[in-house]
């Protein structure tokens, strides 16, 4: 840790960064590499901690100090104003970001996304605090492409899908179409951020994340999360790889998604964590453009990942089409492609991701069949109460 340099040749100054949302997917691998490889020191702030327990415990950890945990809710919790003022940085994480969520509980999704970041904004704002944000890719919307008849040349043309921070408009669906009330919030709430930073000195960055995928990822319905529950595309087919169910493909699977390895992503977020004059103002997209897919071919290539690191067979009939009205309820509606334009982040901040869909897969999947295994052999071995 001794003598790191930011990229501009200066020493790297410790500094404490509040973490709202440590707890969580993100928040566990950033709170990961901020102690094993710098010196500064985190505030986590979350209402579970499972995920970073391995960072709290025991107090003979290297780091022992640097990381404090705080079980607190956002939503109502007077120290939130005091713990961002304890810190140089606040980086909010929370969130809620499950599809099957945006129209089956569209109010939790907007009042979660956008109300209960209002205060954190104001207190960084007022407290002349620098401002690190979570969004997403979802706030493009839909590409201009998708409007266009399927064989119109135009559709091929990458100023019609691929996804720049600074001119592409942000595209949703009709009001009745509740699965855009997660990307409305979370643009609105970027919106707030920017205006924020314009009228009263704020200094923020905002992270679009393009599907950050790894060990310790959402959830897998019943051993890592809550038994009911669809959780996001990856999740849900490791779920059903694990139950060694057919994996279900939303309206045969069409769209297309670009996927990360977290490990890429966290490299990304330490960058714009220590080199604030760099970062400050932007909004970068994190993803990898390569890394794309229709969700058709995530299925197959995800069945031939796992039967390599679990040595089990793939299932007579590994997929299944399913409606999106039979799978996500009245009210669901999807974005066509989400390719990132690398631009401005790899102007910035030099960073460019590296793992391939087929490396991030495999390391993914054995985590989840390793914890899967874990957790079936933990339920099978328990006494059965007389």
């Amino acid at each position: 840790m001794a003598g790191r340099l930011d990229l501009d040749g200066n020493p790297i100054k410790p500094i404490t960064i509040c973490m709202i949302g440590a707890g969580g997917f993100i928040g566990s691998h950033l709170c990961e590499k901020l102690m094993t490889e710098t010196p500064h020191k985190v505030l986590a702030l979350d209402v579970y901690n499972d995920k970073i327990k391995h960072l709290l415990e025991p107090d003979t950890l290297q780091w022992s100090g640097r990381i404090q945990f705080h079980r607190i809710n956002i939503k109502h919790d007077s120290r939130l104003e005091g713990l961002i003022k304890m810190a140089d940085l606040t980086i909010n994480l929370a969130a809620i970001c499950t599809p099957a969520d945006y129209n089956t509980r569209p109010l939790d999704t907007i009042y979660s996304n956008f109300i209960d970041a209002l205060p954190v904004v104001k207190y960084c704002s007022e407290n002349n605090k620098r401002l690190i944000h979570f969004s997403t890719c979802e706030v493009y919307g839909k590409t201009i492409g998708s409007f266009l008849p399927k064989d119109h040349p135009l559709r091929e043309d990458p100023d019609f899908y691929v996804l720049k921070e600074d001119t592409s408009p942000c595209i949703f669906g009709s009001i009745e179409k509740q699965r855009w009330s997660y990307a409305c919030a979370k643009q609105l709430i970027e919106r707030l951020v920017y205006a924020e930073g314009a009228e009263n000195g704020l200094k923020f960055t905002i992270v679009r994340p393009f599907n950050w995928i790894g060990p310790r990822m959402d959830f897998i319905p019943g051993i890592d999360g809550p038994s009911e529950g669809v959780p996001r595309v990856l999740a849900c087919f490791s779920n059903n790889l694990l139950r060694r169910e057919p994996l279900k493909l939303v309206d045969g699977g069409e769209s297309q998604r670009t996927f990360i390895y977290i490990k890429d992503a966290i490299e990304a977020v330490l960058l714009m964590i220590e080199n604030p004059e760099r970062a400050n103002g932007h909004i970068f997209n994190v993803g990898n453009p390569h890394n794309e897919v229709t969700v058709r071919q995530l299925a197959e290539m995800m069945t031939e990942v796992y039967s390599k690191v679990s040595g089990e067979t793939a299932i007579e009939s590994p997929t299944i089409d399913v409606s999106s009205k039979e799978f996500y309820g009245e009210g669901y509606d999807d974005s066509d492609k989400r390719i990132p334009d690398m631009t401005i982040i790899n102007r910035q901040l030099g960073w460019n991701p590296k793992t391939s869909l087929w490396d991030l897969l495999e390391s993914t999947l054995t985590y989840q069949h390793r914890t899967y295994a874990e957790a079936v052999k933990k339920a099978t071995s328990k006494p059965v109460a007389s």
